[in-house]
């Protein structure tokens, strides 16, 4: 790789993808210098707060790996020393990694800007370069060209075709279609509702929206400002949310799915 300045290529792991609240439990950083040399960064952190199940099944870091890791305020300085001076590469990385590294630099009281350097995002390149869309998704499990694309049965009896083939390869051939659901559960299981009014960290429930969006928990909001959860009662939200800021507004708080009564 030809380089004109180094080039350190990073990757997070962390408690969740909420940029605003979720934490670093591991930092992976390669550096490449102009003169071909490499170095590597590497540690556990501790996020002060416990890792969803959800996080350790992905990764395999539990919380007794971190028990003893160095809090992200105690090797920030390292680590933006290890930074500085070089552009920034990843996938995904301006997404997510690079603003939820600035905000843990923010907590730690530690000033770090990006916004001056070349960001290399492989996964925006990637997508850019490589279809995504049902052409693709066809020729990549079925083998075929797609005809007549745009048409809607076609596109129909290939979406169909697309999911054989996705059921063959991704569910045990003793399950029915149900299986293919499963593959969304990660994904959504932060959120409450469809919508994303809400979504869990923690444990706790937050709102997404208005003014206590990403601040409080909805069980301290209950105590201190029922009178803003009564207002969503009036407002346009499903029949789910409002039962469930009926109940958090009786003292009955929600829980999240696989959270321990």
């Amino acid at each position: 790789m030809k380089l004109t300045k180094p080039l350190v290529v990073l990757d997070l792991e962390t408690t969740g993808i909420w940029i605003e609240k979720d934490r670093i439990i591991e930092i992976g950083m390669v550096k490449m210098t102009p003169d071909g040399k490499q170095e590597i960064y590497s540690t556990r952190v501790n996020p002060c707060m416990p890792i969803p199940p959800v996080v350790t099944e992905l990764t395999g870091i539990t919380d007794a790996d971190v028990k003893d890791a160095p809090a992200f305020g105690s090797i920030g300085a390292q680590v933006l020393a290890f930074l500085e001076g070089c552009d920034l590469g990843g996938f995904n990385v301006e997404r997510f990694d690079l603003p939820l590294l600035a905000r843990e630099f923010s907590d730690a009281g530690i000033k770090f800007d990006y916004a001056g350097r070349t960001v290399y995002d492989a996964q925006k390149i990637y997508h850019l370069h490589e279809r995504r869309d049902l052409f693709a998704a066809y020729a990549f499990y079925c083998h075929q060209e797609l005809k007549d694309a745009h048409s809607a049965t076609a596109d129909a009896q290939a979406t169909l075709a697309i999911l054989q083939e996705q059921l063959k390869r991704y569910v045990p051939a003793v399950e029915a279609i149900e299986g293919l659901k499963d593959f969304e559960y990660k994904q959504s299981s932060e959120f409450f509702d469809n919508e994303r009014k809400f979504r869990w960290w923690n444990g706790d429930l937050y709102m997404t929206f208005g003014k206590y969006a990403r601040k409080e928990p909805l069980k301290t909001i209950a105590k201190k400002d029922p009178q803003y959860l009564e207002w969503v009662l009036d407002k346009d939200f499903s029949d789910e949310v409002k039962n469930m800021i009926q109940g958090v507004l009786g003292g009955k708080y929600p829980k999240q799915e696989g959270q321990s009564s």
